[in-house]
């Protein structure tokens, strides 16, 4: 009985009320209108809604892209009238039409999981609230995101949800940046009403990486999804049922993948947590600086969180052409190398063996000093995997003032081919891997040379069953391929047409040929190249709206080094040079440098170069210097300093230009803005940054090779994933990566 009618009742038996003079108050109209009395046509007529709504915008910018324009569909969210291609969710349709809908088990990356319950909605006409996230939007459909009975749903799942969850949210990592924490705010009740004791769950042993709080496990399952769809490993999963339900390993292992440590970002409560970052900082005490990963030649984009002189972790950035929201293992955690091993002040090798702590002013004049007493010829200079391209223009100006040709980086060759630039890039572009169905990978282990690119692979591989043929030692590429053969004689029976796989390349309508850049350290290069062009010509891999004919790249200065065109005169002139500078260059051998040969070590850490080195400079890291780098695709990316310098450290190519001065050689910039403009000079497109640069003459203008091919098998370029360079071989963390994840 409602609360006017009891009103009412009462006032008629007290009297103060007669029948037949009621106040304007307590009167009821009926009217009757021609859609009451016709409810067909009242349901078939849609809500317009009310002219002064306001306008919202899509949630986190959604767009929507209609490939065929006729399968637009109209449906109707909280009044707005919102159009959405067809087969599209409708928390999907939700978002573009500006409402945010709670969210656990659901990424826009992920299968479709439906188990949270969190994403309920009310729809016109069905008798239960509905999981937006798994319902697919209909025609004409009316959504009420915001109805009681949707807010009652939620109120009742957060309910659920919380039962079992531990209240462990001051000494939880991932307080301030929890999903539950905030939905728990936002569409929660401010009661609960469970009384019981709450169930446990027995920790897992994910690796050195991961640190697991199972209890805190609300089973979203995000994190057997990503591992078993993106990852491609069947590491984690879901054991037992009802209340004794959990996340698991099936048997006691640890989790091997290369991008285990997504599962930190993708995990909406504090279950899965980063085990290097346990306990150091909350998330509201760092700042925040967007930068560039320079491990591989990716480029993926990275925020450093830094607190004070220290960085504090690495996360990943949204960038939809090159790394998507993931990013690789060694990427997230090498960072604790940045604090080791460092090298602070400019030394001197004295005549007992040992290093003694100089000024910059005797450092350089020694250093200046040595190079007027050799020969130009003599002079030697090597830039290393994690140079930018203002320090390697620097580098070969000064040397080519010094009179010296020889200047090349690391990971290139004795011999490298800087001509044409489709020679050393990938030309389909990261993102456009996506369109190919056909790949051949030559001497190249995506996983560990480039992880997000073999991310990519797998994802076309999932999604449009894309063949995959990979000559090379064999390996595990985490999807389905076929291992063709081991050497070079493979791909000449494939160019000659006598391999099964010929007709499969034949036949694809977009093939895609990966080259691995190790490759450029083979004596066959040249013939290897020339066979591989030969299939692209015969399988049609290069045509004008497709250039499936790539190069993968190892380190984050090759593709810069080659586009200023850091070329050697002479392949072997490291064995005749009497002076040796090395700008970060570790993984020269050592073992060909002569004894009487003057070195010069100029780095950020105190790595395999330092042990030769006669006269160190220290420098800056990465996440200390504004710094270009291109990836292996060509696109031109800039690091931001997030940190200051550690001790006496200067920028690389500050150095250079000091030195230049002393030795009366000096270089005409003194600004990051002068070298840029004389870089613009040599490789316009470096100063082009976020943009990709297609190469723009192909293969077909190089000259015939005559080369014979070398029958030696294609060896592996990255022995250990987990250590590639200076700083990720100073990283503790990577050490136990190695020790624990790559045993046999």
């Amino acid at each position: 009985m409602g609360l006017g009618l009891l009103a009412s009742r009462t006032l008629l038996r007290s009297g103060k009320l007669r029948p037949g003079n009621f106040p304007p108050l307590l009167r009821r109209s009926i009217v009757s209108t021609s859609e009451l009395q016709n409810a067909e046509a009242a349901q078939t007529q849609p809500d317009s809604p009310p002219p002064d709504l306001p306008k919202r915008t899509p949630v986190g910018g959604a767009r929507v892209h209609f490939p065929n324009p006729e399968d637009a569909i109209e449906v109707f969210v909280d009044g707005y009238t919102v159009k959405i291609p067809k087969g599209m969710t409708v928390l999907q349709a939700c978002e573009i039409a500006g409402v945010d809908i709670p969210r656990f088990c659901y990424h826009s990356r992920l299968s479709i999981a439906g188990n949270c319950r969190m994403c309920l909605v009310e729809v016109e006409k069905s008798p239960k609230p509905v999981a937006s996230c798994a319902m697919p939007a209909l025609p004409g459909m009316k959504i009420k995101t915001d109805t009681p009975l949707a807010k009652k749903a939620r109120e009742g799942v957060m309910e659920f949800l919380l039962m079992n969850h531990p209240l462990d949210c001051p000494i939880c990592d991932q307080g301030g940046e929890c999903d539950l924490q905030d939905q728990s705010m936002a569409f929660g009740s401010d009661r609960g009403r469970f009384t019981e004791t709450k169930r446990s769950v027995v920790d897992k042993n994910l690796g050195p990486l991961v640190k697991t709080v199972m209890t805190r496990c609300i089973q979203c399952t995000r994190c057997v999804r990503f591992a078993t769809e993106i990852a491609g490993v069947q590491d984690l999963g879901m054991l037992g049922r009802g209340s004794g339900e959990e996340i698991g390993t099936y048997v006691e292992r640890l989790m091997t993948s290369e991008l285990s440590g997504n599962v930190i970002d993708i995990c909406p409560v504090g279950a899965l947590t980063s085990k290097p970052f346990a306990f150091k900082a909350r998330n509201w005490e760092l700042k925040g600086t967007e930068s560039i990963d320079v491990t591989d030649a990716v480029g993926s984009n990275i925020r450093i969180d830094s607190r004070g002189p220290e960085v504090m972790r690495i996360l990943p950035r949204l960038n939809e052409d090159i790394n998507e929201e993931w990013i690789s293992d060694k990427t997230r955690f090498f960072y604790d190398g940045l604090k080791r091993q460092r090298l602070n002040d400019p030394m001197i090798r004295g005549p007992d063996g040992r290093f003694k702590a100089v000024s910059w002013r005797d450092a350089l004049a020694v250093v200046a000093e040595v190079i007027h007493q050799v020969k130009p010829s003599e002079i030697v200079g090597v830039a290393g995997k994690l140079s930018d391209a203002e320090s390697m223009m620097a580098l070969k100006d000064f040397l080519n003032k010094m009179g010296s040709n020889n200047v090349w980086c690391e990971g290139n060759g004795p011999n490298p081919n800087a001509d044409i630039r489709s020679g050393y890039i990938m030309n389909t572009s990261i993102s456009g891997l996506e369109k190919a169905d056909v790949f051949l990978l030559v001497g190249t282990q995506p996983r560990v040379e480039a992880a997000m690119v073999n991310a990519r692979i797998r994802k076309t591989v999932r999604a449009a069953q894309a063949k995959v043929g990979y000559v090379g030692p064999a390996t595990d590429l985490n999807y389905d391929h076929e291992h063709l053969g081991t050497g070079p004689q493979t791909l000449k029976e494939i160019a000659d047409g006598r391999h099964p796989f010929s007709s499969t390349l034949i036949n694809a309508k977009n093939p895609c040929i990966i080259v691995g850049a190790g490759v450029f350290e083979r004596n066959d290069k040249d013939a290897i190249f020339s066979v591989v062009e030969t299939i692209a010509e015969s399988a049609k891999a290069v045509r004008p709206d497709w250039n499936g004919l790539n190069v993968l790249l190892l380190n984050a200065a090759q593709a810069a080094a080659l586009d200023l065109g850091l070329v050697p005169e002479s392949g072997n002139s490291i064995e005749s040079s009497k002076f040796i500078y090395l700008m970060g260059a570790d993984d020269v051998n050592l073992e060909k440098i002569p004894e009487d040969a003057f070195v010069v070590y100029q780095g950020h850490h105190g790595d395999r170069g330092v042990y030769r080195a006669n006269i160190i400079l220290p420098s800056s890291a990465f996440s200390e210097k504004e710094g270009t780098y291109v990836n292996t695709e060509g696109c031109a990316q800039t690091t931001v300093p997030a940190v200051p310098t550690v001790g006496d450290a200067r920028d690389d190519w500050k150095i250079i230009r000091a030195l230049s001065e002393v030795a009366g050689a000096c270089l005409p910039y003194d600004s990051l803005t002068a070298i840029r403009s004389r870089m613009r000079t040599v490789a316009p497109n470096l100063l082009n940054t976020d943009e990709r640069q297609p190469a723009i003459f192909s293969y077909s203008l190089k000259p015939e090779s005559r080369q014979e091919m070398s029958t030696v098998p294609f060896g592996t370029a990255v022995e250990n994933f987990y250590m590639t360079d200076s700083i990720t071989r100073a990283s503790k963390v990577m050490a136990q990566c190695s020790a624990s994840l790559l045993k046999k």
